[in-house]
């Protein structure tokens, strides 16, 4: 049995999805983030030594990573379904957005998140005045910048297909719904952006999708 170890607001939420949308059976073992600081309890750490998820254990083999539990999933449940057929510029498109999802997309998301922190967290007052001016200059000059050329990108790809790898669904939608879902928390995604926008509503309105939010429970991505 497929065992998802699912800690709450987190990056689990699309392996939940995308085993609903292969129609697997599978159970949940949920990790709770401290109140205070946001992070993931110890217990994780005894599935894997990285203490983060998601994370699945399947009979005797223990998974971490996001894209490699995608890809598991599909090549070992799939039988051919989610994947683009090999050696097809579909298949390419979607080992490359598999990858950029988290290679690319989320690292500025992730930073914009370190930085508004920075400017709130409490500290001697002394010092705020110039912590906020470091994290503010941060933001500005590069984080965000480097943000609005990524959704740039991200809309004018979904101008071109309605799906990331083609015309077809697949795991690189799934793979890709959590930076889309960081952005519209906390990266400027907003109507400005419509296909990245009509993307969210249609992944949203997914039967599997909707299914997947009742075994995880509340789904709310950081600020």
């Amino acid at each position: 049995m497929i065992v998802v170890h699912h800690l709450n607001n987190s990056r689990s939420q699309r392996v939940l999805w995308l085993l609903e949308e292969l129609g697997l059976e599978y159970d949940v073992k949920r990790y709770q983030r401290d109140a205070k600081t946001m992070l993931a309890p110890s217990g994780l750490r005894k599935v894997h030594p990285l203490g983060k998820s998601p994370v699945i254990t399947d009979g005797g083999l223990t998974l971490a990573e996001s894209g490699a539990i995608i890809e598991y999933l599909v090549a070992q449940y799939g039988g051919g379904r989610l994947v683009p057929a090999p050696g097809t510029p579909e298949r390419l498109r979607y080992t490359y957005w598999m990858h950029y999802a988290e290679g690319s997309a989320m690292p500025p998301l992730l930073l914009k998140l370190v930085f508004d922190r920075i400017e709130s967290a409490p500290m001697p007052f002394f010092v705020r005045p110039v912590a906020k001016a470091i994290a503010g200059k941060a933001r500005r000059g590069f984080i965000e910048p480097n943000i609005r050329t990524h959704l740039d990108f991200m809309e004018s790809e979904l101008a071109a297909r309605p799906w990331f790898a083609g015309d077809d669904f697949s795991a690189a939608d799934v793979q890709m719904s959590f930076p889309l879902e960081a952005a519209a928390v906390r990266g400027g995604l907003d109507r400005s952006r419509p296909k990245l926008m009509d993307f969210l509503v249609r992944i949203h309105a997914r039967p599997a999708y909707r299914r997947a939010l009742e075994r995880g429970g509340k789904y709310e991505l950081l600020r």
